[in-house]
C-alpha cells in the first residue's frame, strides 16, 4: 500500500527581528545624518552633495543585501530584495552620470528610483507582516512612492532644489525607527 506524506510548503525565512531591528535601527541613523548633510548643501551640486546622492542608494543596496544574507531561503522576500539591490545600484551609477546635468536631471532620477523602490519597500513588507512591525514599511513604500512622481515633477519648474530630498529621507529614517521598535520578538521553540 502506497502512502503519500505531504509535505508542508516552502516558505521564505525572514530574518530574525533582532537582526532586522539592528538593520532597521542603522538605516534610521544613516538617514538622520545623510538628511542634515544634503540640507546643508542642497541649493547647488557640488562635491558633497554630489557625493552624497550617490551613496544613498548604494547603501540602500548594501543594506539589502545584508538583509538578504540574513534571510537564506529562495522565496518572495529574497526576489523582491534582489530586485531593490538591482535598482539601487544601477540609481547609483545613474546619480554619478547625471550629475553633471545638474539638478533637475538628479531629481527626475531620484524620482523613477523613490517610485520603484517604494513599490518593492512595499511588496517586501506585505510578505514580511506577520513578523510584525512591517506597516511602518508599507506606509514608507507607500510614500516613497508618491514621493517619487513629486520629485520627477518638482524637476520641471524652475528653482528646483534636493531639500526635497533630505526630508524624503529623514521620513523614510524615522519609519525604519518605528518598524525597529514595532518588530516582535522572536518566538524560541524548546
Amino acid at each position: 500500500m502506497d502512502t503519500a506524506v505531504a509535505q508542508p510548503a516552502p516558505t521564505t525565512r525572514t530574518p530574525p527581528p533582532a537582526a532586522l531591528g539592528k538593520l532597521y535601527l542603522l538605516r534610521f541613523a544613516f538617514a538622520t545624518v545623510w538628511a542634515a548633510l544634503l540640507f546643508t548643501t542642497a541649493d547647488r551640486l557640488g562635491p558633497l552633495s554630489g557625493t552624497l546622492l550617490v551613496l544613498y542608494p548604494l547603501f540602500d543596496a548594501a543594506c539589502a543585501v545584508i538583509d538578504l544574507r540574513s534571510t537564506r531561503t529562495v522565496g518572495s522576500a529574497v526576489t523582491r530584495l534582489s530586485v531593490n539591490i538591482g535598482l539601487s545600484v544601477l540609481t547609483g551609477i545613474a546619480l554619478a552620470v547625471t550629475l553633471a546635468s545638474g539638478i533637475p536631471a538628479v531629481l527626475r532620477v531620484w524620482g523613477v528610483w523613490a517610485v520603484t523602490a517604494g513599490i518593492t519597500q512595499l511588496a517586501v513588507a506585505l510578505v514580511r507582516r506577520r513578523m510584525g512591525g512591517q506597516w511602518p514599511m508599507v506606509a514608507s513604500g507607500a510614500i516613497s512612492t508618491l514621493a517619487g512622481v513629486s520629485f520627477f515633477l518638482q524637476a520641471g519648474k524652475d528653482g528646483a532644489t534636493l531639500r526635497n530630498l533630505a526630508g524624503y529621507a529623514f521620513l523614510g529614517g524615522v519609519f525604519f525607527l518605528v518598524s525597529a521598535l514595532r518588530l516582535k520578538p522572536a518566538r524560541r521553540d524548546t
